[in-house]
């Protein structure tokens, strides 16, 4: 297999190497600048793609600064332990995706049943507190890169994980969690 690319030779490479040449598929999201791919299986291409992403819009930027309000206004409530306040920031349709039993998570439908899950989480774990580490937010999308806190068998403990939020009208309709190791 022979790949040409303007910028996303490697980023792509363990991709196809691994694909079927029948149906390959890239996402056309990756970068914000405009990108040339052609990708070659023997002497036949199968795949050009050419995208030009346009600059952020004033609803774009007011979008990604409102997604990043909401969410940590959640995390400001998950950190008092304040499941009205956690609720009252979640739509009532939520997905919630926790990160346990490994390896991947139970999903949790609806803000009666995620609501039943917060008030077991705080009861279980009364010192629970999430430090984000970094947030990275667009559009309607913010990823939270944190570490979770709490004292386990009478010591500190923590993990490290990873939130994906999807905010829909003020509130996040979408929180899945993932976590290290």
């Amino acid at each position: 297999m022979k790949i040409t690319c303007y910028l996303l030779a490697s980023l792509l490479a363990s991709n196809f190497s691994q694909a079927n040449p029948k149906s390959v598929e890239v996402s056309k999201h990756l970068l914000p600048l405009k990108w040339a791919m052609y990708v070659q299986f023997s002497a036949k291409p199968i795949l050009v793609i050419e995208e030009t992403f346009k600059e952020p819009s004033v609803d774009n930027i007011d979008s990604t600064k409102s997604t990043q309000a909401v969410v940590e206004r959640f995390n400001a409530a998950f950190n008092r332990h304040d499941v009205e306040a956690v609720m009252a920031n979640m739509t009532d349709d939520c997905i919630f995706e926790n990160t346990n039993p490994a390896p991947d998570g139970t999903l949790i439908k609806g803000a009666t049943e995620v609501r039943a899950y917060w008030e077991r989480f705080f009861k279980n774990n009364p010192d629970a507190y999430f430090e984000a580490e970094e947030i990275i937010t667009a559009g309607d999308r913010c990823i939270v890169r944190w570490i979770y806190r709490k004292t386990k068998d009478g010591q500190p403990w923590h993990l490290r994980g990873v939130d994906i939020f999807k905010v829909r009208d003020g509130k996040v309709a979408e929180k899945f969690a993932y976590v290290k190791g």
